[in-house]
Order: C-alpha cells, then sequence, then structure tokens
C-alpha cells in the first residue's frame, strides 16, 4: 500500500514537473529570417495582391500591367545588385529594395481602392 502511494506519488511529481515546463513560443519567421527571403517574400505577396486585384475586378488589365512591369524591374535590380555581390545583398541594396517594394505597394493599394480607372 505505502509503495502504491508512493508510486501515484512520483507519478504525479513528475507529470506536474513536465506540465509545469512552458514550451517556447514560436517565433515569427519574418523577424528571424535571412534578408534575402524577407525581400523575396515581399514581391511574393506582391505578385498575389495583384493577381487578387486583376481576378476581382478591382484594377484593370492595364493597372495590373503596370504593377507588373514595375515587380519585373524590381526583380530584375535585385539580380543585378547580387550579381555584383557574389549572391548576397548588402545592406545598401536592401534599403533600395525595400524602398522600391515601399513605393509599389503603396501603388498596388491606391490603384485597388480608388475608383478612378484607367
Amino acid at each position: 500500500m505505502k509503495l502504491s502511494l508512493l508510486g501515484v506519488g512520483l507519478l504525479a511529481l513528475s507529470s506536474t514537473i513536465g506540465f509545469s515546463q512552458a514550451a517556447p513560443p514560436a517565433a515569427p519567421t519574418h523577424a528571424y529570417a535571412p534578408h534575402h527571403a524577407t525581400v523575396n517574400l515581399r514581391r511574393a505577396m506582391q505578385q498575389h495582391r495583384i493577381a487578387q486585384g486583376a481576378r476581382t475586378g478591382r484594377l484593370t488589365v492595364r493597372q495590373a500591367n503596370r504593377l507588373e512591369r514595375r515587380e519585373v524591374r524590381i526583380g530584375r535590380a535585385e539580380t543585378h545588385m547580387r550579381a555584383a555581390n557574389g549572391g548576397r545583398l548588402t545592406r545598401a541594396d536592401r534599403i533600395v529594395l525595400n524602398h522600391r517594394l515601399n513605393r509599389t505597394s503603396r501603388a498596388i493599394y491606391r490603384d485597388k481602392h480608388h475608383a478612378t480607372r484607367q
């Protein structure tokens, strides 16, 4: 009887110790992602926003084509920047690309949410 109570007590103690150890919180992928993944992720998300706007009719064909051309130019610039630096982006390159991506993101928003059509 003493042995079984001792066993139950140890079992209860070990289970509470196991449950009291909190699992580490899931790290957000964007905070720890390499910088090139951040630029590529932003480009992919903007492509998705353009496609979604064209599909729903919020963007005209002309607006979608203009935005796509901007995205292509940003992609070419990124390729040239990487080629110049052995496949990596410098901090200055990331700043330039993020500035261009910010401007394109605002253009996507403007075109999708304003009633004027081209």
